[in-house]
């Protein structure tokens, strides 16, 4: 049964709000040998502008979500829509999806990587690196637009990566474990900035992740998923305004407890 802990209690959704609705989506994997089901009779709905992590097991499907919802793949059950849209076209063109691995071009240097994403809209190339150039300093990247990837850490890498999503200028962000390469003091200093870039760059997110305190910390409401096939078995709200101070948030005790709450249905 899935359960719903939400402080405080959104306000009720018009059809108009909602920029993300999966409902009773199923999604199977057939070959010759065996079928395996990756995700089961999935709910969910996000609001335009809101942030929504899902955390669960690895293997449950938290991936092949958010590909249903970018349009890269069909439910066998159910329906998915982004931004009213059902088709896969329709879809994709309302989301823009960062994978696990930032996929920056070797052979290009750091403005040309982030503006790539306009190149692919039809921009020219010269035009593509101006609009994009002045991002950068915002993203803390000053003077590492010459920069190849070999040349960056990988901090720098996942914002490149991340201005390229956000260039590509779609009303729904779909964010794939976009730190979970990095250490833990980078990781920590990338979840603050992305907090700050997303309350000056307003987007509707969703955000998978396995960390429980990067979910609790960056997102307005949680989607705890259980292992495979993967389903929501609980929701948990955030009851601190974004964006957040990281310190004082993750010692503050009604954090801690929507922590442990996370992690008690995760444990199951």
């Amino acid at each position: 049964m899935q359960t719903r802990i939400e402080a405080p209690a959104p306000e009720p959704l018009s059809l108009g709000q909602t920029a993300v609705a999966l409902q009773g989506a199923g999604r199977s994997f057939r070959s010759k040998r065996r079928s395996v089901t990756a995700l089961e009779s999935v709910d969910l709905c996000v609001r335009e502008r809101e942030v929504v992590a899902v955390v669960g097991p690895s293997g449950c499907g938290k991936s092949t979500l958010l590909e249903l919802a970018a349009g890269l793949q069909e439910p066998d059950a159910g329906t998915v829509e982004a931004e009213g849209a059902r088709d896969p076209r329709g879809r994709l063109a309302a989301c823009a999806y960062m994978p696990q691995r930032d996929l920056l071009l070797p052979w290009r240097d750091a403005l040309s990587n982030a503006a790539l994403a306009l190149e692919c809209q039809g921009v020219g190339r010269r035009e593509a690196r101006r609009r994009a150039a002045p991002l950068f300093k915002r993203f803390g990247l000053a003077e590492f637009e010459a920069s190849s990837p070999a040349e960056l850490s990988g901090g720098m890498r996942q914002r490149v990566a991340f201005l390229r999503t956000l260039l590509a200028g779609r009303p729904v962000l779909l964010l794939d474990e976009p730190f979970a390469a990095l250490d833990s003091i980078t990781r920590a200093s990338m979840q603050e900035w992305l907090a700050e870039t997303l309350a000056s760059e307003p987007r509707t997110v969703v955000l998978v992740t396995h960390d429980v305190e990067e979910a609790l910390f960056l997102a307005d409401r949680v989607a705890v998923m259980s292992p495979r096939p993967g389903r929501v078995v609980a929701e948990l709200g955030v009851p601190f305004p974004r964006p957040r101070p990281r310190r004082e948030t993750v010692t503050d005790p009604a954090f801690a407890r929507l922590k442990e709450r996370a992690l008690e249905v995760l444990e199951g």
